[in-house]
């Protein structure tokens, strides 16, 4: 019986964590042996990962641990697994044990598991977890796994968590009669996973079930010399026990088709500066929006990029909405600016919280002082470009413009929507302890404060209107995100999924109730992240654990009416935090890994690019970039030390993006690493 980890309370800490593993990153991938399900719910995987990877324990992702050996990808544990078909009474035996978190599984379901290790070091760790857990069915041992364990044989189930050049005799002799034997083999980087089932006393047959990598397996039925094995595999241990592809288990046809690099050099349109870009981007004019990503939020190039991109939609093709991944509020401070409206009533300057470097930048400031000139040039103010935060994250700024409004238009609604946000009083400083406290209680005791106010708002929208109509959206889109906070705060400790989609679908719905609110016409920019540019349908994060994005809303809604342009560079800088709310720090960036969409643009030998990947391309360059690899995604946060780990995620770039712009190399944004929000007047909206 496994013990999980609990907490001062005697709660499991982790089980809502191992839920959605099974639920998002197993079962939806296609594991349906409820026997599998059950013991992958019930073992506490954080138990067997190092304390500092402990935060990626429940992540669908292989992890580094002693010895330079992994602890495999759950979903491949899960899937070797119910290719054995183990089931209560058998006897199973498992080469290559590592952390013992495999033996573990099998421990929940089998009668008894014996587990060999090469690693010393790794058996008596493996050891002492098992016996901490209490699985006194599972022993672990030390030696040549590839010769089995002919005392103990026969065994109904062998499971083999290394990768060698050929199928070991001894493993196979030692099956039972109709016993199975599940293995990765393969002489090289892209190992073969193979079902061997034994249907008589000498007759066997193989089944093949994809490609995967896994670390050497070593002996004398494997690779004789861990230095051999490592020079002949080219196995990286960090991604070793990984199930390549996105689709699952069912392997793909093997297609000829030139390498991603080879494509991507023969298709890039180079361009020297950002007005050659800005005109390679003009085949995107027609669109009604065009999203433009970003592959770190700290990158002085990618903004600068989108800069010119915009200037010259606004200026040449009547593009009027610029909408970016910020609070509405602090971007109406902005707006303001740029169009030549009265200085909004706000707080705090804006963006003066966390990550204060995305937007009060020298890249922006810049920015904004052309579009503001190109709109001194546009003679019909309603034309006019504006600047719109898509985010959800101002609640209590947001609830002060509110009050404001509702103050000089109706007081006594104010005098009753201050009650109702009286609720949420106690965290406005720190929302997401609300989320903990709806968490602990059991109930949403907000939800319907702010939803009324809201409600009322729009049943009075047509006076309001007649009083002022002018600021009657911004206190509209303020009252939603206000209503939008409080559940998304409340739902974030439900999972990731629940509280990303959450999000992406605010930004969506405020970006259609701009574009309503700008008019017939009205056309516009979008800048974010790739994460919420790419179409999500054709990544990591909508097909294994259930994320929507922008992208893929706006490519539902708009179809080719859209465009979704993608970033990426190979090395640098970057501004960035370690940590939530922690300081902005100039960090380096690694260069690419050779197996992700990065390393094949920057072996295409072109310093920038421009690559259109939509349709009417060249099937060559569709395809080559339509096979799922790896694409790396840096936020506000940046943790070099674990970059596989947390910044990257499989994607099939071409289904992804119409278009992939490349810098080789990139710099940070002109930042201070502390901000000085309450800067001098003639700074303003700026604050630098």
């Amino acid at each position: 019986m496994s013990v999980p980890e609990n907490g001062p309370d005697g709660a499991d800490t982790h089980a809502r964590d191992r839920a959605f593993m099974v639920a998002r990153h197993i079962e939806a991938r296609g594991i349906v042996d409820p026997y599998v399900l059950t013991a992958m719910g019930k073992v506490p995987r954080e138990v067997f990962v190092a304390t500092p990877l402990s935060e990626f324990a429940y992540e669908d992702s292989p992890l580094p641990i002693e010895a330079g050996q992994t602890i495999s990808q759950p979903y491949m544990v899960a899937r070797m697994i119910e290719l054995a078909e183990i089931r209560p009474g058998d006897k199973v035996l498992e080469v290559g044990s590592g952390s013992g978190y495999a033996a573990a599984v099998m421990g929940a379901i089998a009668s008894h598991v014996y587990a060999i290790e090469r690693h010393e070091e790794l058996a008596e760790r493996a050891r002492a977890r098992e016996h901490r857990l209490g699985y006194r069915n599972v022993e672990i041992i030390c030696g040549d796994g590839t010769k089995g364990l002919p005392g103990e044989a026969p065994f109904d189930a062998i499971v083999v968590s290394a990768g060698g050049p050929k199928i070991p005799e001894a493993l196979k002799r030692q099956l039972t009669i109709g016993g199975r034997l599940v293995i990765p083999v393969g002489p090289s980087l892209h190992q073969t996973l193979m079902l061997v089932r034994r249907t008589g006393e000498d007759s066997f047959v193989q089944e093949d079930h994809g490609a995967v990598t896994f670390v050497p397996l070593i002996g004398e039925g494997g690779w004789a010399v861990p230095e051999t094995a490592a020079k002949e595999t080219g196995i990286d241990a960090e991604t070793s026990g990984f199930a390549h592809g996105l689709p699952g288990p069912a392997r793909r046809a093997k297609v000829s088709r030139p390498t991603p690099s080879h494509a991507i050099a023969g298709a890039a349109e180079p361009f020297g500066d950002l007005d050659e870009l800005a005109a390679l981007t003009e085949r995107f004019a027609d669109r009604r929006v065009v999203l433009l990503g970003e592959a770190t939020h700290g990158t002085a190039e990618f903004y600068d990029a989108r800069a010119r991109i915009t200037e010259t939609l606004v200026r040449k093709h009547g593009f009027n909405v610029v909408a970016v991944e910020a609070d509405w509020p602090d971007a109406t401070v902005y707006d303001a600016f740029v169009r030549g409206l009265p200085r909004p009533n706000v707080p705090e300057s804006a963006f003066s919280r966390f990550p204060a470097w995305m937007w009060r930048n020298a890249q922006v400031g810049n920015f904004l002082q052309r579009l503001q000139a190109i709109n001194e040039r546009i003679a019909d103010p309603a034309r006019r470009a504006g600047f719109y935060g898509l985010d959800v994250y101002s609640l209590s700024t947001s609830i002060s413009a509110v009050l404001d409004y509702l103050d000089r238009v109706d007081p006594d609604a104010a005098r009753i929507a201050r009650e109702r946000y009286g609720c949420l009083a106690p965290f406005r400083a720190e929302p997401a302890r609300y989320g903990r406290m709806a968490l602990s209680r059991g109930y949403a005791m907000c939800e319907k404060p702010v939803t009324d106010t809201l409600v009322d708002l729009l049943r009075r929208r047509l006076g309001y209107l007649v009083r002022d109509g002018r600021t009657f959206f911004d206190a509209e889109q303020n009252a939603r995100i206000v209503a939008t906070a409080e559940q998304y705060y409340r739902i974030m400790y439900y999972g990731t999924a629940q509280s990303w989609n959450l999000r992406d679908q605010h930004m969506f719905d405020t970006l259609e109730r701009v574009l309503d609110h700008r008019g017939p016409g009205s056309k516009a920019v979008v800048w974010a992240h790739n994460s919420h540019i790419g179409n999500a349908e054709f990544t990591e994060m909508g097909q294994v654990r259930g994320e929507h994005n922008i992208g893929q809303l706006a490519r539902a809604r708009f179809g080719e009416d859209c465009a979704l342009v993608g970033f990426g560079t190979d090395r640098g800088t970057v501004a960035a935090a370690s940590d939530w709310d922690e300081p902005m720090e100039i960090k380096r960036v690694r260069p690419a890994r050779d197996d992700s969409f990065e390393g094949h643009s920057r072996e295409a030998g072109i310093d920038a690019f421009f690559l259109e990947t939509g349709p009417g391309q060249k099937r060559s360059i569709r395809d080559a970039l339509a096979e799922p690899q790896l694409e790396r995604a840096i936020g506000v946060i940046y943790r070099p030390e674990t970059e596989l780990l947390s910044h990257y995620f499989q994607a099939e770039l071409s289904k992804q993006f119409d278009a992939w712009i490349w810098f080789t190399e990139t710099q940070a944004v002109a930042a201070r690493p502390q901000s000085h929000p309450h800067g001098p007047d003639e700074t303003y909206p700026f604050g630098l």
